[in-house]
């Protein structure tokens, strides 16, 4: 028996390209099963994703107010409202905290303001006022810090609010 260049016997119609019922019906099972479980896993996924977005843009909000003071030889501040869940730097346009997240605040100096919010100074030697915030999502926390002396910036993941048994601490 002659065959032709893709294998069918000849006088056989050609097969059409594509894919079968089958392999279709198999994609969509996986696909499906993938969304069900990212659709579990989703909204804590990003609840993280948030806090630790959240946590960095204050970092990188406090490392600039830092920056900007020993580049301008004078002291920059950056502020927190915690009531009004904003911070900004000193001439720059405020910055949302997300509505979720439970802020506390350690501050020390005359910036402190009770825990409704407060400022942390930078010195244009780099040094600051310090201070300790904290941003929890009610399952997880981030800490930045701010060295006094140093003025240096620290980003942490803290210890989760979760008890042994894995109920959540709220």
């Amino acid at each position: 028996m002659r065959a032709n260049r893709a294998g069918a016997p000849l006088g056989a119609a050609p097969r059409a390209g594509g894919f079968t019922l089958l392999e279709i019906l198999v994609v969509l099972a996986v696909l499906g099963l993938a969304l069900g479980i990212l659709a579990l896993r989703g909204p804590s996924r990003v609840a993280a994703l948030e806090l630790r977005s959240a946590a960095g843009e204050l970092a990188q909000g406090l490392r600039l107010a830092r920056a900007r003071a020993i580049a301008s030889n004078r002291p920059v501040a950056l502020a927190l409202d915690v009531g009004r869940r904003r911070w900004w730097i000193e001439g720059r346009p405020e910055r949302p905290l997300p509505a979720n997240l439970v802020v506390s605040l350690r501050l020390a100096g005359p910036g402190a303001a009770a825990g409704r919010g407060g400022v942390i100074r930078f010195a244009p030697d780099g040094s600051s006022t310090g201070g300790w915030l904290e941003l929890s999502d009610g399952r997880r926390r981030m800490q930045l810090g701010v060295d006094g002396w140093s003025g240096r910036v620290t980003l942490s993941e803290a210890p989760g609010l979760e008890h042994p048994g894995g109920a959540d601490a709220r």
